[in-house]
């Protein structure tokens, strides 16, 4: 089977892999190329080496040898031998069947941040919740720009580098105008606007430049 290298990028791996404790070594490494094994790559053990996923080979490989190495946590077992009647007799010495070894996902995480892997389906980006909604005319039907202009300033601008803090806010807030309707067609900011909010978040109105930490 031959898959174009576009079609690949296409797929979204399902979150529900997330509840996994432990998977095979062919799951675990799909899952680190960015495939999900619930697909049609499932069968890529049934295709050429060059039609499989990108990086699926070396995430295999290296799998195979740590778990060797019990250098994941796992269980091995060998690709089955059968009689000439179908029936399973053993396992064929110095083999791995990547269908039915598997793989403890903590030992896995911990694995391949050991190897300088932090991004992709074990390192799920973090979202804060806490986030007020508010902050997202989306999430809230109730969203007023120049309060999350002010709000957002007032987080982004934590050192004024010599600047009063009104002077600080004032500046990032020109550079962020037109997120917050703080702009007119043209793209020129609302001086005014701009000023109302910068009163609003600005921790210091009685002026001044910011003091030095620790003077």
């Amino acid at each position: 089977m031959s898959l174009n290298v576009d079609l690949r990028d296409a797929h979204e791996i399902s979150d529900h892999w997330r509840l996994c404790e432990e998977f095979t070594v062919k799951q675990a490494a799909l899952l680190i190329v960015g495939c999900d094994p619930g697909s049609e790559f499932g069968y890529c053990e049934q295709w050429k080496p060059h039609e499989r996923p990108t990086g699926y080979e070396a995430a295999r490989q290296a799998l195979t040898a740590a778990l060797r190495k019990k250098s994941v946590m796992g269980t091995l077992y060998g690709i089955a031998e059968t009689d000439m009647n179908g029936n399973e007799i053993g396992e064929i010495a110095g083999t791995i069947d990547v269908d039915r070894s598997t793989v403890e996902r903590d030992s896995l995480v911990d694995w391949l941040r050991g190897r300088g892997l932090r991004g992709g389906f074990y390192f799920p980006t973090v979202i804060d919740i806490t986030e007020p909604d508010y902050l997202t005319a989306e999430k809230n039907e109730r969203y007023a720009p120049k309060l999350a202009a002010a709000v957002r300033a007032w987080q982004a601008v934590t050192n004024p580098n010599g600047k009063s803090p009104k002077q600080a806010l004032v500046k990032w807030l020109r550079e962020h105008a037109a997120e917050f309707g703080l702009s007119d067609d043209e793209g020129k900011p609302n001086e005014t606007g701009i000023e109302e909010v910068a009163k609003v978040a600005n921790w210091q109105p009685g002026g001044g430049a910011a003091k030095t930490p620790g003077a």
